[in-house]
């Protein structure tokens, strides 16, 4: 990893759509050398994937929460089962295990309003066997919501 590479990951985050063209200049290289960098970093494993960043509010998705989840067990069993069931809720944006706190997961949950998130909350998530508890706090604002990696550390 070098500070070219660094630059065309920090260039790519920014913009994934950006073409090997402009992010060839941008990094000051000829465009096959570029490819070839690109191609390097997604086989190592540097770059995951490329996604469209959409924007909730303008597909009616104007309620944000984070749900704290505690279950009634760490049984192994019971976890997998939580996990396997959250991923298959659309709702579902984030879902993380957490240490440090009385609880277990971390969600963050997008929906149209309080109403859906309601139906959620009681048809689908209290219903997962081994929850035993959820705290839900509301985003009212977003301050910080980036998806791009700090890459200073890198050199």
């Amino acid at each position: 990893m070098d500070k070219t590479d660094r630059k065309i990951l920090e260039l790519l985050q920014q913009n994934s759509n950006i073409s090997n063209q402009e992010l060839a200049e941008k990094v000051a290289l000829s465009p096959s050398p570029c490819l070839r960098r690109v191609k390097q970093l997604e086989e190592a494993g540097y770059i995951s994937k490329y996604v469209a960043l959409l924007n909730p509010d303008k597909l009616g998705l104007q309620l944000r929460v984070l749900v704290s989840i505690g279950l009634s067990t760490h049984d192994p069993k019971v976890m997998a089962n939580f996990e396997k069931k959250i991923q298959s809720f659309p709702e579902v944006v984030q879902c993380h295990l957490i240490a440090g706190q009385v609880q277990d997961y971390l969600l963050k949950v997008v929906v149209a309003n309080l109403n859906d998130f309601q139906l959620f909350l009681l048809n689908k998530l209290t219903q997962i066997e081994g929850v035993k508890n959820a705290h839900s706090s509301f985003i009212l604002r977003s301050i910080v919501d980036e998806s791009s990696l700090p890459l200073e550390h890198l050199t």
